[in-house]
């Protein structure tokens, strides 16, 4: 048997976000099509139809933007039936390009936060692990750096990769399972460099070597719209982004006090939690790390 860790990223565009974060979620094998199963579910009796049908998908952005949740509260709580019959309508009219009542925006908005809380939910209940690792979006990377004389720094994984798959890595080793990579398939030529910076580190590094003892060095591309975990992998990422902090690690940045009040907790519940051994000490790892420099060597 196998986990699968299905992995996203949020704030690579660095236009408003104040980290960079790549991570996401890892699902025993057993659990994948049960958690597919309830995520379609959870979707059906939320919205009152699957939102592919109307080309959208679920996505943190989309499910806790700002004005959805703002249209969440402009109204008393919606009985289901009534809540789902505004969905429809809602989401007619935005492929009609026709303006949504008030009801409507609130029915939806309502079904978005209903949504991504009920997403956490069989996050937990599927013993689902999380896995994430974030920089400051305003970092720059070095011009023509060289790890030695032949190997320039774009050849390998960031430093805050590395501590991602680490941890992925300590959890596997712990649970005696294989672990496998799915991707958001994002832009063929990123999607491809990304790759070859996997494939660098885990054959040309002696401790990457060591980690495909338990991860599967091959990562597998699919497309977001069609594939639930990486969908639910989306919005933790963007939850961490918006409400996660590590200020004793200098992760300070501003929050949405609304995602950091209502999914912070989920989130570190589902983290990682574990111990490594290092020079004789014992050292707790956690399945979220801040980065502040992805660049320069680690001071000991």
């Amino acid at each position: 048997m196998s986990w699968l860790l299905f992995l996203d990223e949020s704030g690579q565009d660095h236009q408003s976000l104040a980290y960079e974060v790549r991570g996401g979620i890892a699902l025993h094998s057993s659990q994948v099509w049960p958690f597919v199963q309830e995520i379609q579910r959870l979707e059906l009796a939320t919205f009152g139809t699957m939102l592919h049908q109307y080309r959208t998908e679920i996505k943190g952005k989309k499910l806790l933007d700002k004005d959805r949740m703002r249209w969440a509260k402009q109204n008393q709580q919606m009985p289901d039936e009534e809540r789902r019959k505004h969905c429809r309508g809602f989401l007619t009219k935005g492929l009609e390009k026709k303006k949504p009542s008030r009801d409507e925006f609130t029915a939806y908005g309502q079904a978005c936060l209903e949504m991504a809380v009920g997403i956490f939910e069989i996050l937990r209940n599927r013993k689902a692990r999380l896995f994430a690792s974030a920089i400051p979006a305003d970092i720059q990377k070095p011009k023509n750096r060289l790890i030695d004389e032949t190997r320039q720094v774009e050849e390998f994984l960031r430093k805050d990769h590395v501590f991602l798959f680490e941890r992925y890595f300590n959890f596997l080793e712990a649970e005696r399972e294989y672990g496998l990579l799915v991707m958001d398939e994002v832009e063929k030529q990123a999607d491809r460099q990304f790759t070859q910076c996997l494939q660098n580190y885990f054959t040309k590094t002696q401790i990457g070597r060591t980690r495909t003892a338990w991860i599967v060095p091959t990562p597998f591309f699919v497309s977001s719209d069609m594939t639930y975990p990486v969908q639910a992998a989306d919005l933790a990422i963007y939850c961490i982004n918006l409400g996660f902090r590590l200020p004793a690690r200098g992760m300070d940045a501003p929050v949405r006090h609304e995602i950091a009040e209502s999914f912070g907790p989920w989130l570190k519940q589902l983290q990682y939690a574990g111990e490594k051994y290092e020079d004789g000490e014992v050292f707790s790892l956690f399945g979220i790390v801040y980065v502040p420099d992805p660049y320069t060597a680690r001071k000991k």
